[in-house]
């Protein structure tokens, strides 16, 4: 049988996610429970939340610390719960990993057989418990706590929900041994997003070019085959029904060549849980070192826009390049 080390999320004075459930409160409530039926089949497990912690930086570290600090063991576990906005629709549950893909999706898949949306495993390497803990990690996201769905869902049937990943974590056949690391993303970005491009988009002048290519020819897939009437400019000559995007890239991370190269970007939605890839093909939207700040972290071809099922200003994650297991 493994050795597990579980974590609530946030902490009793850095408090996390609030709605129609309390995200403190409930994963307390489910590490605890997770906590005695993992030892009620023979596990190793142990158990902890921070009590002292005033700010977020010494909750995450505390929190990992606690992790680093228990020893050889087999797997760390973090507890979290989602939010979005009040909702009465229901919005699932997902599980957050960096390299345990096989196993993150086993345990989304269980949780889900319980009555929840199954948004699956998602790659996340922007998360510093994730990051930081030494033993493989799964971070597990149960449900949304400002979905009226979720919640109710969630207090039917909790029991179930704790050993239905009992069942996964605590079983003969749990896979959580490590599997090798992939690439550190050389760009990520969470945040708010909008749409760019295009013959319509007239929120770019007539002539406005595109950071990353100065002629068509340097990515004629990005580009309608003739240019719109009265524009010059690249950024309205882009073909929306084409996968593109803008993000604040740093070009000495991620040089112009690099990101001009046909590499793609993966971008998933928090609404909707989808990831789709898509091109890089400009650098954008101002951010607050503008003027004009945005208050966003990526524009996108508006037919992505549409694909991932979100509007303006709904959140994205980007990670550049596709992450391996994504590829």
């Amino acid at each position: 049988m493994p050795k597990i080390a579980i974590s609530a999320g946030h902490g009793l004075k850095v408090r996390g996610a609030s709605g129609i459930l309390d995200e403190v409160d409930e994963a307390r409530r489910v590490v605890s429970r997770l906590g005695e039926e993992l030892a009620d089949r023979g596990v190793d497990v142990k158990t902890y939340w921070d009590d002292v912690s005033t700010t977020q930086n010494e909750n995450l570290n505390r929190i990992t610390d606690w992790h680093n600090s228990q020893g050889p063991h087999d797997l760390d576990v973090s507890v979290h719960f989602n939010a979005y906005e009040q909702v009465e629709k229901p919005m699932g549950t997902e599980c957050l990993y960096v390299t345990q893909k096989k196993l993150a999706a086993t345990v989304s898949a269980a949780i889900a057989d319980c009555g929840f949306i199954d948004r699956g495993p998602k790659y996340r390497d922007d998360l510093f418990v994730l990051n930081n803990t030494i033993a493989p990690t799964i971070l597990i996201e149960v449900c949304f706590v400002d979905s009226e769905a979720d919640a109710e869902i969630y207090s039917t049937y909790f029991d179930l929900i704790c050993e239905s990943i009992a069942n996964v974590l605590g079983g003969e056949d749990a896979d959580i041994t490590p599997e090798p690391e992939p690439p550190q993303a050389l760009f990520a970005a969470t945040g708010k997003c909008s749409y760019f491009g295009g013959p319509e988009d007239t929120g770019v002048s007539p002539s406005e070019g595109l950071a990353l290519y100065s002629s068509v020819s340097q990515a004629e897939y990005l580009f309608l085959p003739s240019q719109p009437s009265g524009t010059t400019g690249l950024a309205r000559r882009l073909n929306i029904w084409t996968p593109y995007l803008a993000a604040r890239w740093d070009y000495k991370v991620t040089p112009k060549t690099m990101l001009a190269s046909g590499e793609m970007a993966l971008v998933t939605a928090t609404k909707t849980g989808i990831s789709l890839k898509a091109f890089p093909a400009d650098w954008g939207p101002a951010g607050p070192e503008s003027d004009h700040d945005t208050g966003r972290v990526a524009d996108l071809s508006p037919s992505l826009l549409d694909a991932l099922g979100i509007e303006t200003d709904d959140e994205v994650t980007v990670v550049f390049p596709v992450p391996e297991s994504e590829s």
